[in-house]
């Protein structure tokens, strides 16, 4: 796991890219990132809410543009773990959009890189003004949690002219710098690791995410509903596996 180092850039009004020089390397090694506007990422430039800071990542390829889209990843510059999630998507894609929630610790520029299917990466920024979003006391009572843990909703928005589904997995997903507020002690890291999301017997998309996805995590991305159910296998840092299937018309 990647950490970044205090005191590399300020919480202020005025971006710094200082912090992403220093990380980029161990994140993609020396391999340029074109500015090409492959994607767009909506973030608000103030959260509401610094541990749920809703992003939107968009890739639509232009017609006349053979690539496909093979992964995307989110990176938060300053947060004591930068690397959000790395996203593997399914073969052919050439347009997805992908919708999930962040934690945010300080004043930081937001990243979506995304890879195409002949290696290039592209890349889209936001800054966001949010603050103590990692270390943000959890949302549900520790007991709730558990006893819901690992619990999964499903819903196909295509009623609504929406391609487009969502799926929520049950889960703290603790950052291990959110203080017990009874014991005064740091609750230790918690979090989904690994996830996975076919439609029959092809991937849409797999997950390996990291302590800075909200608790709850949540993934609303393109959906084409073609009559297979919908499988979802995921992992969590302890061991615990959460497995669920779908029907077709994406019943909960």
């Amino acid at each position: 796991m990647l950490f970044a180092v205090p005191g590399w850039a300020e919480a202020g009004d005025t971006p710094s890219e200082a912090t992403w020089d220093a990380i980029r390397p161990d994140l993609f090694g020396e391999k340029t990132i074109d500015a090409e506007p492959v994607l767009r990422l909506n973030a608000p430039a103030r959260a509401e809410d610094a541990a749920l800071v809703p992003i939107e990542v968009h890739v639509d390829l232009p017609a006349n543009d053979s690539r496909s889209i093979k992964a995307i990843t989110l990176v938060v510059d300053e947060n004591p773990s930068p690397l959000v999630a790395a996203f593997k998507l399914g073969e052919g894609r050439r347009q997805f959009s992908l919708s999930t929630r962040i934690r945010v610790n300080s004043y930081s520029y937001v990243r979506a890189v995304g890879e195409t299917s002949d290696g290039r990466l592209h890349m889209a920024k936001a800054f966001v003004k949010a603050a103590g979003g990692c270390s943000a006391p959890a949302g549900k009572d520790p007991v709730e949690a558990k006893a819901n843990l690992g619990k999964m909703r499903f819903r196909d928005f295509s009623g609504t002219g929406s391609k487009e589904a969502q799926l929520q997995i049950r889960h703290p997903n603790y950052s291990g710098m959110q203080m017990d507020q009874v014991t005064r002690l740091y609750t230790p890291a918690w979090f989904v690791q690994t996830l996975s999301v076919s439609q029959g017997q092809k991937p849409i998309f797999s997950m390996e995410g990291g302590i800075s996805l909200s608790e709850d995590p949540t993934f609303r991305f393109s959906y084409d509903k073609d009559g297979q159910p919908i499988t979802v296998d995921a992992r969590d840092t302890d061991g615990n596996e959460f497995k669920r299937a779908f029907p077709a018309d994406g019943g909960s």
